[in-house]
């Protein structure tokens, strides 16, 4: 069953989720990074470029050529992909076929607005039996 990880107390949700992607390439697990919103996944795209610092996690659309040889694929549609390991969900919903992934990765800011998106995710999947774990973001200061 999927394990399901929730990361809350963000700063930044788009710096916190490419600093876990970044962790994830790190231990040589593959990512699928779900953005079905235009805007949100030029963001990750363009903070994968930067995390971290001096070096460079590989990642395309999940519809690139490249997408068979690249670690971490950014995509709107969960079709598109062909990664099992883990998922970060960019959405404000719970996303389309996680259940098809070992681990999905959770990723919720501090505004009134993405902590309840947050609080309405978890209740989703506690409510359908997965186990939810939880890491406070602020604590890692």
């Amino acid at each position: 069953m999927t394990r399901v990880f929730f990361y809350f107390n963000a700063p930044d949700r788009i710096t916190a989720s490419a600093a876990l992607v970044a962790g994830a390439y790190r231990q040589k697990k593959e990512m699928f990074i779900y953005a079905p919103d235009a805007a949100l996944a030029k963001a990750i795209h363009q903070q994968l470029w930067a995390v971290p610092a001096t070096g460079f996690v590989p990642h395309v659309d999940a519809a690139s050529p490249l997408a068979d040889r690249t670690p971490v694929l950014i995509g709107a549609s969960t079709e598109s992909r062909r990664q099992t390991d883990r998922m970060l969900n960019l959405s404000d919903t719970p996303p389309p076929g996680f259940a098809e992934f070992d681990s999905l990765v959770e990723v919720v800011g501090r505004s009134d607005q993405e902590k309840s998106a947050g609080r309405e995710r978890a209740r989703f999947y506690k409510d359908r039996g997965y186990a939810v774990e939880y890491f406070d973001l602020q604590e890692k200061r």
